[in-house]
């Protein structure tokens, strides 16, 4: 089951793409497919048929970003959370053979935009929730488990290398 929590920049950015396909490529598409229309026959007009199949992927997408963001619980940082691995944390975890990664854990409707971005759904973020630097996790993964050790923790913007 997809979680519902996203970071207040999450949520803008969903709004504002939201925003942009109402408001702006909507009415764009909607005046294409007029024009199309008004050219008579439907059956052989591609600019038509094009248009309008934008126009569904456009609705599809308008009520996603409808239902995602109606849906959606906004998770801001607290100062709690500090020395932790919460939702919203830039975490940088190393395994037994030395291999690091940093990524920041969010919402699953926010990880397509970003290079760097996990789901707080994925096995890894579940595995680091709660756990302080220094602390072992225990991912499991189809090939096995695997232990991650925390190197840093920080809310404050992504982890330099």
């Amino acid at each position: 089951m997809k979680t519902n929590l996203i970071t207040r920049k999450g949520y803008q950015e969903l709004q504002d793409e939201l925003d942009h396909l109402w408001k702006r490529y909507r009415p764009e598409i909607t005046e294409k497919v007029s024009w199309a229309a008004s050219l008579g026959d439907r059956s052989e007009n591609a600019d038509y048929h094009y248009n309008k199949k934008i126009l569904r992927e456009i609705d599809r997408r308008v009520r996603y970003l409808r239902r995602v963001l109606k849906e959606a619980r906004v998770v801001d940082y607290s100062p709690q959370q500090e020395g932790k691995v919460f939702f919203g944390a830039w975490v940088e975890v190393e395994n037994e053979q030395g291999e690091c990664l940093r990524f920041r854990i969010v919402g699953p409707d926010e990880i397509f935009k970003h290079k760097g971005y996990i789901s707080i759904d994925s096995p890894m973020a579940r595995a680091l929730i709660k756990k302080s630097v220094d602390d072992e996790a225990v991912v499991v993964t189809p090939s096995g488990p695997q232990n991650w050790n925390v190197n840093a923790i920080s809310y404050q913007g992504p982890l330099s290398e």
